[in-house]
């Protein structure tokens, strides 16, 4: 029963910043603008709340910090997201390339700023937000132990935001122009929707949950920030694909790739997959392998949006 609970917490460790990762992808290409830069902004994202942190940490409550962190690191990716959405949509920028330029850029800025600033470019920080328990909520039975023992306040705010944008994107009226606006711009716009704006709000949130996504990724797993998300945000544009770009979808696809990243991170503390003397570096690659197969078996029943990536001219109405 421990290592059980012991994997489940790991796996949530790793699902939560896809999944919230994911849901910023999805808001973007429902809205039309696929935007490969999430890496670039979890980066950046991260190393705002984590600089932040840095220098906060002993002259807050704890509470308090990881508050501002919080605000702080969807500031820091909704700005960077902007420059994507100015360039994509109304420059009409080759979205990938834009992408590639903001992800470059990110890294560089990081390292550099670090560097000046630290006189290195490792981001050293004190990790004071675990809960050890959660009062009455962690004597629940099995339940209580995975979600409510040695847990992140970060793992509660990507399942409320799971729920929200579950209910946005189906019941709201936002939620029904961002993708019109995706599957049919020229037919939204018909009817007085604004598809730059649409498209806009789709890539500024887009980079407020990548930026979020960023520093939850950084928080429960290490305590030194090296301006890299281990090619989170690549990752989480397969779980995207792999949920067919529905919420739930991109949950239960967060949960896959997030259980076979804990095989990979803890095989070695998992007796049945330690005795059979399988070579560390297999369990190393199994997420990205794992990648690989999912994608090629989820785009031939692929039911993605038709005109992502593709920009739109309100002069050809």
């Amino acid at each position: 029963m421990n290592l059980f609970i012991f994997i489940c917490q790991q796996t949530l460790i790793f699902l939560v910043p896809l999944l919230l990762v994911g849901l910023g992808d999805l808001f973007s290409e429902r809205s039309g603008v696929l935007n490969i830069a999430l890496e670039g902004i979890m980066v950046f994202g991260a190393f705002a709340g984590i600089m932040f942190i840095r220098s906060a940490s002993a002259a807050m409550p704890s509470w308090l910090v990881l508050l501002i962190a919080i605000l702080i690191s969807i500031l820091a990716g909704m700005l960077l997201s902007s420059l994507h959405a100015f360039a994509s949509i109304h420059l009409k920028a080759e979205q990938t390339i834009s992408s590639t330029a903001i992800i470059t850029f990110a890294t560089a800025f990081c390292i550099f700023y670090a560097r000046v600033m630290l006189g290195t470019e490792q981001v050293v920080f004190r990790n004071t937000f675990r809960i050890d328990a959660v009062p009455l909520l962690s004597k629940i039975p099995v339940l209580g132990p995975i979600l409510f023992q040695k847990a992140y306040v970060t793992t509660y705010l990507g399942i409320l935001v799971l729920i929200v944008t579950a209910f946005i994107l189906k019941r709201t009226r936002f939620g029904l122009r961002l993708r019109s606006c995706g599957e049919n711009p020229q037919a939204a716009d018909s009817v007085g929707i604004s598809v730059y704006k649409m498209r806009y709000a789709g890539v500024l949130i887009s980079g407020a949950l990548a930026g979020l996504g960023g520093l939850v990724f950084i928080l429960p797993t290490t305590t030194t920030y090296t301006a890299s998300v281990s090619g989170y945000g690549f990752l989480a544009m397969s779980v995207v694909v792999f949920g067919q770009w529905k919420p739930w979808g991109i949950a239960l696809g967060a949960l896959f790739f997030g259980l076979t990243k804990t095989i990979a991170a803890s095989y070695s503390v998992i007796p049945f997959l330690y005795n059979l003397g399988i070579p560390e570096a297999f369990f190393k690659m199994l997420p990205y392998v794992a990648t690989l197969i999912v994608l090629a078996f989820s785009t031939k029943r692929s039911n993605a949006p038709g005109v992502i990536g593709v920009p739109y001219d309100k002069s050809k109405r």
